[in-house]
């Protein structure tokens, strides 16, 4: 009930807004990976050394920066998105596809050197999935090139990154986006070995999933008491928010004023391939729409619970109308 007596008031308004074209929402940049998801279908997952039949084969728009870029698009925020593709038919799939969701792809770098970069996803008949990804062109997204592009850090006002792109890159921005004021969402994906205190005290939030929190606390976690103790390790190390992303428990919200656990939206799973990177963005396209910490929450949490019920990375990503009509009818 309180989630629907939010949502028939905060949307209509922020609809309202973007409909009679008055610029109130804040600027969105991501900075990130874009790759060709190759994705293949089977009834399980294969054993090592095991050989097995698959069902389908489908090529998507993916990489962790691309789908949230898209999502955010989707979602009718306001975004822009810098990273590397190669100069192939996969990045004219992968950019056609960005501009078709609203993202201004103006300063992506094109890679004479490279290939986009691949992903390849396997998914059990129950929505899992196991991925094996090739960066190819996303080492290319550098400090030279992001110093490049500093204009659009200046731009914007919230700034995501995730872990696809190389580590030093992912430092250089965070640091720069912090000399410049901005609000920093860090999605630790894939989780690296370690995140220096240092860049950790510069995150605004950092939002790891159940696997991500246990590396990067080295803590043991099998309940969500211990979830919220592996992200109190985290605040002490001088994070101010930490979400962590829990499948169907929901989302975890841990900073210096609260606990709490936001339970997800029931779905029927058939592949969670980008339903975090769905989750990422639609947290931050609210915050953008001033919607407050937990509002948002609840907003990414019907977007991501739409995201897991199509197949794909990028084709499974709901647009707002559609995401209006479901609170519509909480």
């Amino acid at each position: 009930m309180i989630l629907s007596n939010f949502y028939v008031v905060a949307i209509p308004q922020a609809r309202l807004r973007y409909t009679l074209g008055v610029k109130m929402r804040k600027r969105i940049l991501i900075i990130g990976s874009l790759n060709m998801d190759i994705v293949v279908s089977l009834k399980d997952m294969p054993n090592i050394g095991e050989t097995v039949s698959g069902k389908s084969l489908a090529y998507i728009p993916g990489g962790k920066g691309a789908n949230q870029a898209c999502a955010a698009g989707k979602l009718s925020g306001d975004v822009a998105m810098l990273g590397c593709v190669g100069n192939d038919e996969f990045s004219k799939i992968q950019i056609s596809n960005l501009k078709e969701a609203g993202v201004n792809v103006a300063k992506l770098k094109i890679s004479e050197k490279s290939n986009t970069g691949t992903a390849i996803i396997y998914v059990n008949e129950t929505g899992d999935n196991s991925i094996v990804v090739i960066s190819g062109a996303n080492r290319e997204c550098d400090r030279e090139y992001l110093r490049e592009n500093d204009t659009l850090l200046e731009w914007c006002d919230y700034l995501i990154l995730q872990m696809e792109i190389p580590y030093d890159s992912v430092i250089y921005s965070i640091t720069k986006a912090r000399q410049l004021n901005k609000t920093i969402i860090l999605n630790p994906a894939p989780a690296p070995e370690e995140l220096p205190d240092d860049v950790l005290k510069m995150l605004d939030y950092i939002t790891p999933n159940e696997t991500e929190l246990r590396k990067l606390t080295n803590c043991t976690c099998n309940s969500i008491k211990d979830y919220r103790k592996a992200s109190e390790k985290l605040l002490k190390k001088g994070v101010k928010n930490v979400l962590v992303t829990l499948g169907d428990q929901g989302v975890l919200l841990v900073n210096e004023k609260m606990e709490k656990l936001f339970p997800a939206r029931k779905a029927e799973s058939i592949d969670t391939t980008a339903a975090g990177d769905c989750f990422n963005a639609a947290f931050v396209v609210g915050l953008a729409d001033n919607m407050d910490e937990e509002q948002a929450i609840r907003f990414a949490n019907i977007c991501a619970s739409v995201a897991v019920t199509r197949k794909g990375a990028q084709s499974s990503l709901p647009d707002r109308k559609e995401i209006e009509d479901i609170i519509r009818n909480l």
